[in-house]
């Protein structure tokens, strides 16, 4: 098969940069920002964080090759902030927004966890006769109740 083993797809060989940046001559204030060992996942995450600045006129990425692990994202600004300081607010904003969720998570799984009484996820028994404990916390329902999604 063609595809790169999955050691290859994530961790960064012997002096690879992480991040290859390239001034764009033609477009004022804009850059093209090679992202090394990463996917669709990161890419369209930092795009989406990207446009919620208001200096930024332009953000987008491809991915080249579906068998390259790697992204080009190309960013135009206004020219109050250049390119790489966009990345770096973006990318800042994007982990303090996944480390809020991640928080976000965690206490709404101690609170499922202090209603069930400890219990988590148990089986309680399996055989004729007897019952399986919900995975999740039990006693959940679709429709009733609260859901773990529900902050």
């Amino acid at each position: 098969m063609n595809a790169l083993d999955r050691f290859d797809l994530f961790v960064l060989e012997e002096g690879e940069k992480p991040v290859e940046i390239t001034e764009d001559t033609k477009i004022p204030n804009a850059a093209t920002f090679k992202v090394m060992k990463q996917d669709h996942t990161l890419a369209n995450m930092v795009r989406a964080q990207l446009l919620t600045i208001p200096q930024i006129l332009f953000a987008g990425y491809k991915v080249p090759h579906p068998l390259q692990p790697h992204f080009l994202i190309k960013i135009q600004t206004d020219g109050s902030i250049t390119p790489t300081e966009a990345l770096e607010s973006a990318c800042t904003k994007l982990i303090g927004s996944i480390s809020s969720l991640e928080a976000k998570f965690k206490r709404e799984f101690s609170f499922k966890d202090m209603e069930s009484g400890g219990a988590g996820g148990i089986v309680t028994g399996v055989g004729v006769g007897t019952s399986v404990e919900d995975l999740y916390g039990g006693g959940a329902t679709w429709g009733g109740g609260r859901d773990y999604l529900d902050f």
